[in-house]
């Protein structure tokens, strides 16, 4: 199979769950299965540490053990082993303990994706990117799309069983072939062993990092409340999924045009533009609590989250060797995608319970920091060119 076609179906599959899962999934805790606001916030932030731990552990140290198709499709039987646990359970205790073993297994599949993507790259395998990463976002807004759908008709139930079928389908194209070079048992320097720390040596690593750190974590509220939210404001029911691809589709415009129109852009004039796009959104939606203006702030996803992650994805590729990448996306993804994000989702959760509008200004806690760091970084970047 053509290797962008098969980075492009991986993503597919993929973002088909998480289209799924990032938005409805704290609605569908608190609809179908009774939790209250904060009951919820809980078991999503304890999942988001239990990803961290998976992905900053677990997977670079499989990664050294196993070829990159070993794990996607380690990780799709255990997502789907794990999400059959949610359905007998009622409790606060049992789900979140399912959620606890979920978070094993589903978060690992997207770190994995971009470090093969990324091996793949650095090999010449794979041209663009953007163009295989798209497909992810294409899916995210078809899930959404038509889980809206279903939602609106026969009730939040369809959520778990939507993302059953999802998890199935996911599972299968797994098993497809893959490039070769992704089939390989990776062999290890012994001098690269636990050397997530080198890492941190790389030139301006550290700052990177803290800035997509803070870019990530700045989506905590939405991520998590954004669903409520929607029907806070009034809007109607079978609009809420396609005012939520919004975002996706801005994303999706993006990354289809991000190898051309971006490659000249230094990394830090990419962080630097998320950075106040993402502020003027979070802005935006406190100021005018309405369904049009925030449909209209959904559009800045585009810089507030994939303009951050590609940004993060030209520095790991143009920086980091392919023994390290797996690593690299361990840390972002614990660090940025997990960690941070499940610390915002609590601070939000208890903005939220005040006012709602709260919970979305409380980001730029985190937006006007990235945007500070990242203009110094810019700099460092052009005294050093």
């Amino acid at each position: 199979m053509n290797t962008h076609r098969w980075m492009s179906i991986q993503y597919f599959s993929f973002f088909m769950t998480w289209g799924i899962f990032l938005p409805y999934w704290t609605g569908w805790l608190i609809h179908a299965k009774g939790m209250t606001v904060p009951q919820a916030s809980l078991i999503m932030s304890v999942g988001l540490v239990a990803r961290g731990l998976s992905t900053l552990f677990a997977f670079p140290y499989l990664s050294e053990k196993y070829s990159s198709k070993t794990l996607l499709n380690g990780a799709g039987i255990g997502t789907l082993i794990a999400i059959l646990f949610y359905i007998p359970s009622s409790s606060f205790t049992s789900l979140l303990i399912v959620t606890l073993i979920f978070h094993f297994f589903y978060p690992a599949l997207m770190p994995t994706l971009d470090s093969a993507a990324g091996v793949l790259i650095q090999s010449n395998q794979l041209k663009h990117y953007g163009k295989s990463r798209q497909w992810g976002s294409i899916a995210f807004i078809l899930a959404g799309m038509l889980l809206s759908v279903f939602t609106g008709s026969l009730g939040d139930k369809v959520i778990l069983w939507g993302f059953l079928l999802g998890a199935v389908v996911l599972m299968c194209l797994g098993f497809t072939r893959a490039p070769v070079i992704l089939s390989v048992k990776p062999t290890v320097d012994p001098m690269q062993k636990g050397g997530m720390l080198k890492l941190f040596r790389i030139k301006h690593f550290s700052l990177v990092l803290i800035i997509v750190i803070l870019l990530q974590a700045a989506h905590a509220a939405y991520y998590s409340y954004g669903y409520l939210f929607l029907q806070e404001i009034h809007a109607p029911k079978f609009l809420i999924g396609t005012i939520i691809n919004i975002s996706v589709i801005a994303e999706v415009i993006f990354f289809s045009i991000a190898d051309r129109k971006f490659h000249t852009f230094s990394v830090g004039s990419l962080l630097a533009i998320a950075a106040v796009g993402s502020t003027i959104r979070w802005v935006f939606v406190f100021v005018f609590p309405n369904v049009i203006v925030f449909s209209i702030a959904q559009a800045l996803h585009a810089f507030s989250f994939a303009m951050a992650h590609y940004a993060f994805m030209k520095y790991q590729i143009k920086n980091i060797s392919p023994t390290m990448i797996s690593k690299a996306q361990g840390i972002y993804s614990a660090l940025a995608l997990s960690w941070s994000t499940a610390v915002f989702t609590v601070f939000g959760g208890y903005l939220y319970e005040i006012e709602p509008r709260y919970a979305f200004l409380g980001m730029i806690v985190c937006t006007i920091p990235a945007m500070i760091l990242a203009l110094l970084y810019r700099k460092l970047e052009i005294n050093n060119s």
